[in-house]
């Protein structure tokens, strides 16, 4: 094997690499991009519920039955935390599975 063909099977392994690294990259952009829109869809069905009711809700439940909030929860754990009616409650949204950073 020549320097030459060694040159090119190094660069074609680098290639490989770094495409797999880009595709991991996008992967996991991806589910954060995912989570945001479900914290998002959350705390919209939370103001609506605020700007009807004039109180915010004392769970999340309460929102999914009156304000038809629906998510997949097999994949995704969700942190409701209210404190007082007239509070916006502080909201997490894991996918579930996820590796902490």
């Amino acid at each position: 094997m020549s320097i030459r063909d060694f040159l090119k099977l190094a660069l074609i392994a680098l290639v490989l690499v770094l495409c797999v690294s880009l595709f991991g990259r996008i992967g996991n952009t991806q589910a954060t991009q995912e989570a945001e829109l479900v914290r998002n869809a959350i705390k919209d069905a939370v103001l609506t519920c605020y700007a009807v009711e004039g109180a915010y809700p004392d769970d999340l439940e309460y929102v999914r039955e009156h304000y038809h909030l629906a998510y997949d929860e097999d994949r995704y754990f969700i942190t409701y935390e209210a404190f007082a009616s007239n509070r916006f409650p502080d909201i997490w949204v894991t996918e579930r599975g996820a590796k902490a950073e």
